[in-house]
């Protein structure tokens, strides 16, 4: 699949990440008059730290040792004797190991220890090799650290609407003003402002209040800060880029909070998805750091987890180094120790395979990216029609606005010139210069513009969706004039109109359009490395999602500290207080109960292609579709694994594979489920044994799902296992088989 044009520009946060280190997942640019997007560069960052290793020593972790794992629905007790004991008998283990690096590798040392989701340590290697600092019985397994990068709607919250969240809200007995009450949710990413309206803690009861208190209230109870430099560089829990902030409003904003970008007054009040959860801020890109370790995300995620924590999201992502990564391990070790986990999935797409760390993780909760129809832009007015028109790094009109005629550049993309090289001098002076969005930076076209002599420059999308915030390309010498994108609709509009007068208005307007549901480009598809796993699982709103800013990033009010970003670091944020609201309403479900729930009640036939706007259902771009909180929240089966993958398998063999799923009734009372399965692919048979179950409230089955493979069958082969009660589907899960 092609990847996306090179002049596509990501809206940097300036966190960063790290596994190795991990990248925040917000992704392309698209708030219309915020901020510092980058060049679209990530797939050259270092995606290891071969400087520093994980070192997983023998013995399960508490989240999986047979007599500390906690049962359904439960965490675990660290207080009890038996914890204690075991937990005493890993730090002796760690001991030895620490006593035999000394003797046998003392360039090596330990930096960090962990007991909860891996029995592992954090080493720096000091010029050893992983062979070196392995070389013991003791050692299970080493691995290089990973780097991580942050990953980045009277008129209703259109983002809420596309899920159903307000509706999932008055489900069981809730309301808004108490949707996720009860349920803390720690966002793993570049702190949490928590001065910002969304968080005003004003009507909360009081808290514990954990970690550096300078960054605490009422509604963020714990603010806590990892880095493996922490000493020397005094970093703090304070949130100092956009990111966190805006993932935490995405997941828990206070109900119908105003908000206002670039001075214009949205014309709705914003809520989170889960607007009464609590929050944790454990700050993994302190300062102006860009990049996380593996160890410093999990020590955040353990200490998320000793705090009570119920729900993590993390809106960050790596490269991944295949299906023994250890970060993935401890998300899926979390998710038996009764904690969601959601994760972007990372925005390297499109194409397959280019779901990365910890995205890939079996029990992560991870999310694609789709879009929501709206953003703040100027207005331009040709032929009496006007169009919605969003900026970003370059000028912008006067006070007065800009009226001159249209030139319509022609060529080869949507009828459109990328104006990629030079242009005749003086062929566009003082004229509107309309071009398309390709193959080359937005600076260089608009640089070319400008030199040819353009009073201004609209560049048109040349995918499907609203108009998104251009990033400049750093360059010396960049572009003085005014530069706007417009739609691709509205680009073939106005490529009708060479000569005609145009307006670029200087007053910014909220505009809706009708261009939701439509997955993004950027958006990760799966599948996973090596076993060949669906991922995403479940697809959420993910461009131009509007959510709060630090309020040192904006003037004054604190009502205009908001912004539209876009990445699957927007989509993840949507999970995370999805599981929260279902949680707050089940609060006897387990982890795996409630991601089934998110996952398996999605929408299907929902989401659109970001080039033809034309339904979309490969399941490694959308999963098991858009997430429908009204549906999670009435959830009656779960099923685990949420879906199966039968992995790789070879052309010309013919195999036949059988997998396993558990089924769970949740609802309550007696169930009978019906199985069966939708279209079938060309290339593979599925069948499901037995077809009809019939569960006693919090009765589990296992059924069989067994595929059987044409010789000389190729490509993805993929489809649904449909669960039905009297008739009526209450979930689906997908079946993959990648043919090799």
């Amino acid at each position: 699949m092609p990847r996306l044009p090179t002049d596509d520009t990501r809206r940097a946060h300036p966190a960063r990440a790290a596994l190795g280190a991990i990248i925040l997942a917000s992704a392309l640019a698209t708030g219309p008059t915020r901020a510092a997007p980058t060049s679209d560069g990530s797939s050259s960052r270092a995606t290891q730290d071969v400087g520093h290793a994980l070192v997983q020593l023998n013995g399960e972790p508490l989240a999986t040792y047979v007599r500390t794992k906690p049962p359904k629905g439960k965490k675990i007790d660290f207080a009890s004797n038996t914890a204690r004991a075991y937990r005493a008998q890993l730090s002796n283990r760690r001991n030895d190991y620490k006593a035999w690096l000394r003797a046998n590798v003392p360039q090596a040392s330990v930096t960090g220890e962990f007991d909860t989701s891996l029995n592992a340590v954090a080493v720096k290697l000091g010029g050893a090799s992983l062979a070196q600092v392995s070389a013991t019985s003791m050692v299970k397994s080493a691995q290089y650290q990973g780097l991580f990068y942050p990953n980045q709607a009277t008129i209703v919250d259109p983002d809420l609407a596309l899920i159903s969240a307000e509706q999932a809200w008055a489900r069981n007995g809730g309301t808004a003003a108490s949707a996720g009450a009860g349920v803390k949710v720690a966002i793993v990413d570049s702190g949490i402002d928590q001065s910002h309206p969304c968080f005003s803690d004003s009507g909360y009861a009081a808290q514990p209040r954990l970690g550096d208190q300078r960054y605490t209230n009422n509604k963020v109870i714990a603010a806590r800060v990892f880095n493996n430099k922490l000493p020397q560089n005094g970093f703090t829990a304070e949130a100092v880029g956009e990111h966190g902030t805006h993932v935490a409003g995405t997941v828990a904003c206070n109900y119908r909070t105003p908000a206002m970008v670039s001075g214009v007054t949205i014309p709705y009040p914003m809520s989170g998805v889960a607007p009464r959860a609590l929050l944790g801020n454990y700050n993994v890109f302190p300062g102006t750091v860009d990049s996380a370790r593996s160890e410093d995300i999990l020590n955040a995620l353990e200490a998320a987890y000793a705090d009570g924590m119920d729900v993590a999201n993390m809106s960050l992502g790596g490269g991944s180094h295949g299906i023994q990564d250890l970060l993935t391990v401890a998300v899926d070790n979390l998710d038996h120790a009764n904690m969601v986990v959601s994760i972007s999935n990372g925005n390297e797409g499109p194409g397959y395979f280019t779901v990365g760390s910890p995205g890939m993780a079996a029990r992560g909760l991870t999310a694609g990216a789709s879009s929501v129809g709206h953003f703040v832009g100027a207005p331009v007015t040709a032929d009496g029609v006007a169009h919605g028109a969003a900026s970003g790094d370059f000028a912008t009109v006067g006070p007065a606005g800009m009226t001159a005629p249209l030139a319509v550049l022609t060529g080869t993309t949507n009828g459109l010139s990328t104006a990629c090289v030079p242009l005749t001098a003086g062929s566009l002076t003082g004229r509107i210069a309309l071009l398309s969005r390709g193959v080359c930076s937005f600076s260089t076209k608009v640089r070319n513009a400008q030199e040819a002599g353009a009073a201004a420059v609209l560049v048109a999308n040349n995918v499907a969706g609203d108009p998104t915030a251009m990033g400049s390309d750093g360059t010396a010498g960049q572009p003085t004039i005014p530069a706007y994108m417009v739609s691709i609709g509205s680009g073939q509009t106005l490529k009708l109109l060479n000569g005609t007068s145009t307006a670029i208005g200087a007053a910014l307007s909220y505009f809706s359009s009708a261009n939701s549901n439509i997955m993004a480009g950027f958006s990760s598809q799966g599948p996973t490395d090596v076993d060949f796993r669906v991922k995403p699982d479940v697809v959420a709103p993910g461009v131009n999602v509007l959510s709060s800013i630090p309020v040192n990033h904006c003037a004054a009010p604190a009502s205009s500290c908001f912004a539209f970003l876009s990445g699957t670091s927007m989509a993840a944020p949507h999970l995370a207080g999805s599981a929260a609201v279902v949680r707050s309403q089940h609060q006897g479900w387990s982890a795996a109960e409630v991601r089934s729930a998110v996952v398996n009640t999605a929408r299907r036939d929902a989401l659109k292609d970001f080039r033809f706007a034309a339904a979309v259902n490969d399941v490694n771009i959308v999963g098991a579709g858009l997430e429908n909180l009204l549906a999670a929240v009435n959830a009656s089966v779960a099923v685990d694994p949420v879906s199966l993958s039968f992995n790789g398998v070879p052309s010309g063999s013919g195999q036949t594979r059988q997998a396993s799923m558990t089924l769970t009734n949740v609802s309550g009372s007696a169930k009978t489920f019906d199985l069966s399965l939708g279209a079938q692919p060309p290339g593979v048979t599925y069948s499901v044994s037995p077809a009809t179950l019939a569960l006693a409230a919090s009765g589990s089955a296992t059924v069989t799902v067994t595929m059987r493979a044409a010789v000389g069958a190729t490509g993805h082969q993929q489809c649904v296992l449909e669960i039905k009660e009297g008739g009526a589907s209450v979930a689906h899960a997908v079946l993959f088989t990648l043919m090799k």
